[in-house]
This record gives C-alpha cells, sequence and structure tokens, in this order.
C-alpha cells in the first residue's frame, strides 16, 4: 500500500514551484512530528451526529480523533441527490487527493456508489459527487468559516487536513455514519 505524497516544492528566491504527483512507499516521505504511522491506519469512521473523524487501527483502536468537524449545510441524513447539501452515510473510500484544490487539500470519497446510483436515477435524479475531506477555503486567510457550510464535505481545520494528508493513502476506507 502507498501513501499520498503529492506535493513536491522547490522554494528558492520567495517562490515556490509544484513538481508533480507522485507515489512513495509508506514512511519514505519525513514523518510529522507524531505518534502515528500511516501504516497504522485501517480505516476512517466518520460520526456526523457527533461531529467527529476517527482513524481507525488494528482491533478497532482508536489512533486519533478529529472534533469539531464540518459537515453540509443540511447534515441530517444521507446524501441521495445532487443539491442537497448532505454528506453521505455508507461504506466508501479515499480514492484520490487534489493538493491544488479551492481548499487547503483534499482527500476525495468514492460517493457515489452503485446503490446511490441506482437510486438517484430510479427518481431521475443525479446522485452528486465531489465528496471531499478537505481543509477551509483557500481565499479564508485566518481561523474556520463557522457552523455547517459544504455542500455535503466533511472540512477539517487546515492543520488537522495536513495531518490526515500525510496519514491516509489511496484505497482507505472510510465509513460514515449518523
Amino acid at each position: 500500500m502507498f501513501a499520498r505524497r503529492h506535493l513536491l516544492l522547490i522554494v528558492g528566491g520567495g517562490a515556490a514551484a509544484f513538481l508533480g504527483f507522485g507515489l512513495w512507499p509508506k514512511g519514505a516521505a519525513p514523518a510529522r512530528a507524531s505518534d502515528i504511522r500511516a501504516e497504522d491506519i485501517v480505516n476512517i469512521r466518520v460520526e456526523k451526529a457527533a461531529r467527529r473523524l476517527i482513524l481507525l487501527g488494528r482491533n478497532g483502536a482508536i489512533l486519533r480523533n478529529y472534533e469539531g468537524i464540518q459537515l453540509g449545510d443540511a447534515p441530517v441524513g444521507h446524501k441521495q441527490f445532487e443539491g442537497d447539501e448532505r454528506t453521505p452515510e455508507g461504506r466508501y473510500v479515499i480514492d484520490f487527493g487534489n493538493p491544488a484544490s479551492a481548499y487547503h487539500l483534499s482527500l476525495h470519497i468514492s460517493y457515489p456508489n452503485a446503490g446511490d446510483r441506482a437510486f438517484a436515477e430510479s427518481q431521475g435524479r443525479s446522485p452528486g459527487g465531489d465528496i471531499f475531506i478537505h481543509g477551509q477555503p483557500n481565499a479564508l486567510r485566518i481561523g474556520r468559516m463557522p457552523g455547517d457550510w459544504t455542500d455535503g464535505c466533511i472540512a477539517l481545520s487546515n492543520e488537522e487536513i495536513e495531518e490526515l494528508w500525510s496519514l491516509v493513502g489511496d484505497g482507505t476506507p472510510i465509513e460514515i455514519v449518523n
């Protein structure tokens, strides 16, 4: 399994240049000052009602707990349709990261799955997509947006998403519950 190591920056003369994406073996990049290793992460669990994102290790051990996550403007219930501003519920995977998003780093959640698509189509609607775990808007210079403000994504502080980005690789399972 590989961890995400997308950003490689060269800084010189006050400028930073983006050199590209890369997948490096877990542990190949310098580790953050943390007691968690990327290879210890087995699953992500999001508890919407508790506003909590949990990194789980083997045997269900809680490795890290992020409190105060922010969700979509209509956080109760499973995302069913594009524009409903709900955060999905169910089992998905982190399938890629975007270091150049409109938010401070973002990890894509594999919503919609086949069941989500089938239900939306049976109603003549789109299930939506582009659901991410991300930081705060790049335009926000300091702090956090108040309350639930995303269109169905899961928002963390910029510091939290940086840590999560360093620990969670593509293919990591994520379970989102109410």
